[in-house]
């Protein structure tokens, strides 16, 4: 390789964080290895706004970035005056771990000489240096494909085990909510996901999961999500007024990250929130429907996946065309069993 990271040890150090959730926490690792690698540089993450509460609290982390893309970056010149603001910061090096051409295209415009990252997507001409994806990494883990980026630059790998913190006022506030709402067992139920349709079990079902397992435990739930799942939320609600309480929309992410935590259980679609899961080892149950669970599943030894064996799954489609088998074909009794299990441990 023509230009090397390791031997240049870097001072001022950018990440170019992704832009989902679950996607920035598969990250983690790798974040913590640039950190090892690089004990005494400055790192910092640029991230949107609404990734931001995922490294608050990162002891890997010195400083976060804002990528305001809806406000003063938006468009064209919103993109020349990132690039500017960026480049007055005179960094070093860039981590690429967000794959688009257009996290190239801005660590170059930013003229940070060190450029890192998978040659994909057409920008390895902006990259110095660019990695190749290796085939075997194709079929494992996203984690192992952020850290074989890393790998294949020179840096010495350490722990896969994904890393999350929170805010002591975030922590505060989670034990506050739990105290109030169950002294008992708390589950939590995540129904959405940002991908589209074909990742959620219907909402009838987490509702019916939620009454037999409050028969059989006296359990509580707390329903995660954003405004945009506040239907949804409420029809699940209705089945347990007194035990089931919805969250749509009222807490920020680091909230609900650190409530999460605290949870007994949690009962997700593939989504953020079944990572942050998986990072706050809370044992969990993923259901899953078009997407991948090798690639994208819970990356935890305490996570079940609950699944169809079908012959169109994973599609990865957003909206299912056919009978959404691999979803109706998931019956409540089906993820009654594996969550009653961690109840009782």
């Amino acid at each position: 390789m023509s230009v090397s990271i390791i031997q240049a040890n870097p001072k001022n150090i950018l990440i170019r964080s992704t832009n989902w959730i679950g996607d920035a926490i598969m990250t983690t690792p790798a974040v913590r290895t640039i950190r090892e690698n690089f004990p005494e540089a400055r790192i910092t993450m640029l991230a949107y706004k609404w990734m931001a509460d995922v490294f608050a609290a990162s002891p890997y982390v010195d400083d976060i970035f804002i990528y305001d893309k809806h406000g003063r970056h938006k468009g064209v010149l919103g993109l020349w005056r990132l690039t500017g603001e960026l480049r007055r910061l005179k960094f070093d090096c860039v981590f690429l771990l967000q794959n688009a051409f257009s996290a190239a295209l801005i660590a170059f415009l930013a003229r940070i000489p060190l450029r890192a990252g998978y040659r994909r997507d057409g920008r390895g001409f902006l990259l110095r240096p660019g990695v190749a994806i290796r085939p075997e990494v194709r079929g494992l883990h996203q984690v192992h494909y952020y850290q074989g980026l890393l790998r294949d630059l020179g840096l010495k790998c350490g722990s896969n085990e994904l890393c999350l913190s929170h805010s002591s006022d975030d922590n505060q506030w989670a034990a506050d909510f739990r105290n109030k709402v169950s002294p008992g067992k708390l589950v939590g139920i995540n129904p959405g996901a940002a991908f589209g349709p074909a990742k959620c079990w219907p909402a009838k079902r987490y509702g019916e999961l939620a009454l037999a397992l409050h028969k059989e435990f006296g359990a509580h739930f707390v329903v995660f999500g954003t405004k945009a799942d506040h239907e949804t939320i409420a029809e699940i609600c209705s089945y347990g007024p007194g035990f089931i309480t919805g969250l749509a929309g009222k807490t920020t992410l680091g909230q609900a990250m650190a409530l999460i935590g605290k949870c007994d259980a949690l009962v997700t679609n593939d989504s953020g929130l079944m990572h942050v899961g998986a990072a706050t080892k809370t044992p969990l149950v993923a259901i899953f429907g078009s997407t991948d669970d090798i690639a994208t599943g819970p990356y935890s030894a305490q996570a079940v996946v609950v699944r169809q064996n079908i012959s169109c799954q994973p599609c990865l489609k957003k909206e299912c065309k056919g009978g959404f088998e691999c979803m109706l074909g998931i019956a409540v009794a089906d993820v009654v069993a594996p969550v009653a299990k961690m109840l009782r441990s």
